[in-house]
């Protein structure tokens, strides 16, 4: 029997709400995002955060309820983001949540993120009548997490490999933030680096003691701030500050006018160290665990680059990324996650908390 399941995420700087029919079905997605507001101070400011997931949860959920023509009695459960993420920001959409189930008699379901980020990949597959093959490998890369794990089938994992520092987005958004480009940064530096040479600067690539499947991206950053100091860039960064300052958002194209083909390079360089870092890795996990399909889900799978290389015939197996809206943080995925916890009647009681460094596995 059809069962609607109402999803909120609000783990960072993104309030989301989303009606889910039996964890296949996206009969709506709402997505309320803060990046004018965090915008001007170059990264998520966690208090600005949290006020904001206040202002904009329940106009979000209205919404989401609108555009799936649902409302509150229609609903088989609610599912909601219990970890990981920015504290104050989960106990917003946690809180919420609680109260509807308290005043409804709902259902309540706790998702861990990450597993919604996989997640955001097999409901469109679901959806589209693909079917995944298992084992599998997941591949999740946003601003936040960089995490490598093995599904030996649907709903179980093995932590395989993480970042050890700085995860893929966020680096990113550091070296966007050091150019002067400001945040976020990912995708602008993804739309720059195809007109730069990418072999034209040599940049590291880690070197892992212990776990050859874990990530690092802390020395990639180094690298870069040592080339941007080696340089005397002050004067064209400067110049990359004042447009932002601008009541505006340059274009891509101002952006170029505005970059010196040194710079271009040293973009491309960036782009095609981070890709390879995250490749190599899935290659090698891949062959270890005789994957037979990949997903690659997070803010991270957005980057052409990285669609472009893994779709490039490196793998023997198929590879997953979902669309870009389902890729950024929403609630579709969340409620997605929570069908087979409903199904198995796995249910939270309303003392569930917030966990900022909640586990997958």
């Amino acid at each position: 029997m059809p069962n609607l399941i109402l999803g909120i995420e609000s783990s960072c700087d993104e309030t989301a709400a989303s009606v889910v029919c039996s964890g296949r079905g996206i009969l709506s997605s709402v997505v309320a995002s803060q990046i004018g507001t965090h915008r001007k101070y170059g990264g998520v400011v966690p208090e600005l955060a949290s006020r904001e997931h206040l202002r904009a949860i329940v106009p979000a959920v209205r919404e989401a309820l609108e555009r799936a023509g649902a409302g509150y009695g229609s609903l088989s459960a609610v599912a909601v983001t219990e970890g990981p993420g920015l504290v104050g920001s989960l106990l917003v959409g946690l809180t919420f949540a609680k109260a509807i189930c308290a005043a409804r008699g709902l259902p309540l379901i706790g998702v861990n993120h990450i597993e919604g980020h996989i997640h955001a990949v097999l409901i469109e597959a679901s959806a589209a009548g693909t079917e995944i093959a298992f084992p599998a490998l997941a591949l999740v890369a946003s601003g936040g997490h960089t995490h490598l794990f093995e599904l030996p089938i649907e709903g179980r994992y093995r932590l395989m490999g993480k970042t050890r520092d700085d995860a893929a987005g966020e680096a990113y958004d550091k070296v966007a933030k050091l150019l002067g480009f400001g945040y976020p940064g990912g995708p602008l530096l993804d739309a720059l680096a195809p007109h730069g040479d990418a072999n034209a600067i040599r940049l590291p690539f880690s070197k892992m003691k212990g776990n050859a499947l874990d990530f690092s991206f802390s020395g990639l950053k180094t690298a870069m701030l040592r080339w941007v100091e080696s340089r005397g860039m002050e004067a064209e960064i400067a110049v990359r500050r004042e447009m932002l300052r601008a009541a505006r958002h340059p274009t891509t194209g101002e952006w170029l006018a505005a970059t010196p083909a040194g710079t271009l390079n040293a973009i491309a360089a960036f782009q095609r160290v981070v890709i390879e870092e995250l490749l190599r890795r899935l290659d090698r996990a891949a062959e270890e665990s005789g994957a037979k399909a990949i997903i690659v889900s997070g803010g991270v799978a957005c980057n052409q680059g990285l669609r472009r290389a893994a779709a490039g015939g490196r793998f023997r197996c198929p590879v997953y990324f979902p669309t870009p809206g389902l890729s950024t943080d929403n609630a579709a995925m969340i409620a997605a996650a929570a069908q087979g916890k409903f199904n198995r009647g796995e249910f939270a009681d309303l003392t569930l908390k917030a966990k900022a460094g909640l586990t997958l596995a």
